[in-house]
């Protein structure tokens, strides 16, 4: 059994590894800005966290992509820890996302207000550790309601940057779903 461990974050923020947890991830864009705005930004990440679960060998149980946060439910990664997996998501959007810097004078680019854009995340994320049956329920919910509370689309179902459609029609998305884990299933219940 490999050892529990906590990392110690300047905020106190303390995160829980190697107890074999699910982790709810919330990461927020810089300054909570729309970056994932558009579909295309948004099929980008999705192609990227599928990469990445495939690379680090973790299970998402479930997913949605907001125009400026994200909420990933998933199981702790066989490479790395969930941090190591965040930095690599993070750092491969940002890459894939922000436009490229142009050469140039940098004073005559900030004299001019041509300064390009250089963060995309904010530096950290939050993570919750869900243990319960229960918790999974709740949080899978919580994640696939947020387009709707959001008015971005009237059920969860018309949203396509989520794992809802998984659940209720067994639909494969552009990230592979709640394999390799207890399975969660939804259909013939409103999630």
């Amino acid at each position: 059994m490999l050892p529990i461990s906590w990392a110690v974050m300047p905020s106190g923020l303390h995160r829980t590894y190697g107890a074999h947890h699910l982790h709810f991830v919330t990461c927020s864009c810089h300054r909570r800005l729309p970056f994932l705005n558009s579909g295309k930004a948004r099929d980008r990440f999705l192609s990227i966290l599928e990469q990445t679960r495939r690379r680090y060998r973790f299970v998402v149980v479930g997913y949605v992509v907001m125009p400026e946060h994200v909420h990933l439910f998933l199981t702790e990664p066989e490479v790395g820890n969930p941090s190591t997996v965040m930095q690599v998501l993070k750092q491969r959007t940002a890459r894939a996302l922000l436009p490229r810097r142009r050469p140039g004078d940098p004073p005559q680019r900030q004299l001019f207000g041509d300064e390009t854009r250089r963060a995309f995340w904010q530096a950290r994320f939050y993570d919750f550790n869900v243990w319960s049956a229960k918790k999974r329920v709740e949080k899978l919910r919580y994640m696939h309601r947020n387009p709707v509370t959001r008015g971005l689309a009237e059920s969860p179902e018309q949203w396509r940057w989520s794992s809802y459609r998984f659940y209720l029609l067994g639909e494969p998305g552009a990230v592979q779903v709640n394999v390799g884990w207890t399975e969660i299933s939804f259909r013939g219940r409103v999630a």
